[in-house]
């Protein structure tokens, strides 16, 4: 693995699955089973990330188990426990053009149309109806801004690490 691997953490070993080593999986990914499409996984084992072979993955009432190469007991399984499950950017779709992965939004400095800095982007949420943007503000409180392009998000510029929005700080 190359020295720059930035990895994205995508979920966490939250315990053994049986005796023969299957590990159960709490899933960061939406929906939780889609973590079973990244392959390989990076589990960080004694201080360093390595590369490990999903053999196979499920979901097993309401979490997910997977057999993850090497891992062929109960014990080594309980080891585990507790330990990031990463991925390598390489790994993640490419997006159409306009969509941005949470990620990439959150640390955002956040400013209205007339230039007002309204906050940083410290979290989204989903609501159902749409995603919303958890802005804190310069003074420490929280903005909440719905995530709707052409409409309350006018323009996302990651390189300058600046949103536009059409609100304003006392909505």
């Amino acid at each position: 693995m190359s020295e720059a691997f930035d990895p994205i953490i995508v979920g966490k070993l939250n315990g053994a699955y049986g005796i023969k080593g299957w590990v159960k999986v709490y899933s960061h990914t939406s929906p939780k089973e889609n973590i079973l499409n990244y392959k390989p996984w990076y589990l960080k084992l004694n201080g360093q990330w390595q590369e490990v072979a999903v053999l196979n993955g499920r979901e097993q009432g309401k979490t997910i188990v997977a057999q993850l190469e090497g891992c062929d007991d109960r014990n080594m399984a309980e080891s585990y426990h507790g330990i990031d499950i990463a991925i390598a950017k390489s790994q993640l779709p490419e997006l159409e053009q306009g969509e941005y992965y949470w990620r990439e939004l959150i640390g955002l400095n956040v400013v209205n149309q007339s230039g007002e800095q309204l906050g940083q982007i410290k979290k989204l949420m989903e609501t159902g109806a749409n995603d919303v943007l958890i802005v804190k503000t310069p003074k420490g409180a929280e903005l909440l801004i719905p995530y709707v392009p052409d409409y309350s998000i006018i323009n996302v510029d990651l390189q300058a690490g600046i949103m536009t929005v059409d609100w304003e700080s006392d909505y």
